[in-house]
């Protein structure tokens, strides 16, 4: 925050407030005049070398490749405009989208279509947004044009590379008319099992919810931040946007750097000479990845005591990945504080909820039948049905989660479960073009609990969104408990699918950890052979099946010993029967682009047959070795 301090940001209530109207347009520029010659953005190219190429760019230079990119954009746009961005991950993906926003356009933050796995996705978006301009680079413009081949000429969005735009277009440039309400850029859901959704997300909304997170994690102007997530993906876009509010430089890769090799992160974790505190953002995959294959070679340094915070947003945190991640890199100087269990979502820009700085990740343990019926019930870790739930830290300031009935809206008290439904500044204002499912999502009344709501400080009008999210609060912080379209409900008791996945994978070796989906499907669904095996004959009644990708070295294995032994452990502890167990190769369960499981998705597939035809998603995050 340059010459300002976070109090500048808070009103006499303790509340974010963005003073003078400020847009990113504003951030950008402080930062421009008076830092011009500090490093704003650095990336890391493994293309072509095995260490990388180190590519950066200071802040003046910053802001004159804005300038002349957004000046080419207000020749050929109007203002509000939409214009895409299709391009890799990279400096000029960066570029691209803040000139958007320096044009007076809303900026759509999306990818190559040379991508593979996402290009129905990438037609339902582009079709619901209709840019009038795509913002891309040389090496990918012919995709780009390929892509569009089939729209009529007069239909196709202008595609301008970037790079190819001489800095003295940038005089040229004229500041738009916007305000702090402005609609920025649109964040599209994951969209697993719909047609993605185009979340407006206004400056007010993109500077508040910077602000929380600097709050919550703790980030100083000595902190500096590490990225390989898609810049397309919530989560790796705001990490790229925070530098312009607070903070040092950030530091990117690419996601398929990271798959590949994870210690390139773990490496740009480390201490570096110019002694700052580092902070990153992940999904819960990734800890488990680093923690097997990030690891330094031989006598290989390594310095991770600096890093103050790593913000695990992936639903839900295992408390195993943590633990494999905390064990590993331990050694090496890594806090036991730094692993930062978070809460967030598209819809509120991104952040709703986190574990402090100073504070260890919190694990309670919870009993299984007590939470199946919506209540959070401590026991002793050892006890029989315990189940470990894994705290979201406390929510952030000037923001409200309030838990409720998702039928009436009524608010739970404190340790029950119910819908989690969010209000504050940083709230997305609705959906691109779905009135119906805006006010649907985004507008809806709470009625509080009047022994101690959760909605306290927040106007008494106050519109809430539905998050779709079970949780609960317990010691003042916020357990996330699973979806409420996940649920699984057998027999008319509930199940939540993260907990019969972990029951699972830890019955036997041979399930690859993370990579299995539970979902219930009516038994006049289930396929012919699992039908003909026997079992309940009421069609209508809901079946649990689980679909678990093989583990390293368990291609081979006889499968019948694997699923009585799973079965078993789920009949045990859950006292629910796996109707089916579905063994299948690595990489073929779909997952979001975040990497997340695709549960409903997964069940489309298994009900359509395809994932017993071994299909491979091409979807992120799989991807080959080097």
């Amino acid at each position: 925050m340059i010459g300002e301090t976070f109090d500048d940001y808070v009103d006499e209530l303790g509340n974010i407030r963005i003073p003078g109207n400020q847009t990113l347009i504003d951030f950008v520029d402080k930062h421009s005049e008076a830092n011009g010659d500090d490093l704003a953005y650095r990336f890391i190219d493994y293309s072509r070398e095995r260490e990388g190429e180190y590519l950066e760019l200071t802040w003046r230079e910053f802001g004159v490749r804005l300038r002349a990119v957004a000046a080419r954009l207000q020749q050929v746009t109007s203002p509000g405009d939409r214009v895409a961005v299709l391009a890799p991950q990279g400096l000029d993906y960066v570029v691209a989208l803040f000139a958007a926003v320096y044009a007076g356009n809303v900026a759509v933050p999306l990818f190559d279509p040379e991508e593979q796995g996402h290009s129905d996705r990438l037609h339902a978006v582009l079709g619901d947004c209709e840019p009038v301009a795509v913002l891309t680079v040389g090496t990918a413009a012919a995709g780009v044009r390929k892509f569009f081949r089939e729209q009529p000429a007069a239909q196709r969005p202008r595609i301008i590379a970037v790079e190819a735009i001489p800095d003295t277009v940038g005089a040229t440039w004229r500041r738009p008319d916007i305000d702090i309400d402005s609609v920025a850029y649109l964040q599209y859901t994951s969209g697993s099992t719909r047609v993605p959704a185009g979340v407006e997300i206004t400056h007010r909304a993109v500077g508040t919810n910077l602000l929380q997170m600097i709050d919550a994690i703790g980030i100083t102007e000595n902190a500096r931040g590490v990225t390989w997530l898609p810049l397309f993906h919530d989560m790796g876009l705001l990490t790229v946007i925070l530098p312009t509010i607070g903070g040092k430089f950030i530091t990117i890769m690419s996601p398929s750097a990271f798959v590949r090799r994870p210690s390139r992160w773990i490496k740009e974790l480390a201490a570096q000479a110019d002694g700052a505190e580092i902070y990153s953002a992940a999904p819960n995959f990734a800890f488990e990845h680093a923690a097997m294959r990030g690891l330094p070679k031989g006598d290989e340094s390594l310095d991770l005591s600096n890093v103050i915070g790593l913000i695990n947003g992936s639903e839900p945190v295992s408390v195993a990945s943590m633990r494999k991640f905390n064990e590993a890199f331990a050694p090496y100087g890594l806090s036991k504080n730094a692993i930062k269990p978070c809460y967030g979502m598209a819809e509120a820009t991104l952040f709703v909820s986190a574990t402090r700085r100073d504070d260890e990740a919190r694990v309670v343990y919870v009993d299984r039948g007590q939470l199946n019926e919506g209540r959070m019930v401590a026991v002793d870790e050892h006890s029989a049905g315990a189940v470990a739930q894994v705290s979201c830290g406390y929510v952030a300031r000037s923001q409200w989660a309030v838990i409720v009935d998702p039928a009436t809206g009524i608010e739970r008290r404190d340790g029950e479960v119910g819908e989690i439904w969010l209000h504050g500044d940083n709230m997305g204002i609705g959906y691109w073009g779905r009135q119906g499912e805006t006010a649907e999502t985004f507008h809806n009344r709470v009625t509080r609990n009047p022994a101690g709501s959760r909605a306290e400080g927040a106007p008494a009008d106050a519109r809430w969104m539905r998050t779709g999210d079970f949780g609960a609060y317990h010691d003042g912080e916020l357990f996330i408990t699973g979806r409420v379209k996940d649920l699984v409900i057998v027999d008319g008791r509930n199940h939540y699918p993260q907990d019969l996945e972990y029951s699972a994978q830890e019955a036997s070796t041979a399930l690859r950890p993370g990579f299995v989906a539970a979902f219930s499907v009516q038994a006049g669904q289930l396929p012919a052979p699992v039908l003909e095996a026997g079992g309940p004959t009421d069609e209508a009644a809901e079946q649990l099946v689980i679909v678990a990708e093989r583990g390293t070295g368990a291609a081979k294995l006889d499968p019948g010993p694997i699923v009585d032994t799973v079965r078993a452990a789920i009949a045990r502890r859950h006292g629910v029967t796996v109707r089916d167990l579905l063994l299948v190769p690595a990489g073929s369960i779909p997952r979001t682009s975040s990497g997340k499981i695709a549960r409903r998705a997964c069940k489309a597939a298994y009900l359509d047959g395809t994932l017993r035809g071994g299909h491979r998603q091409d979807a992120y995050p799989d991807a080959p070795e080097e």
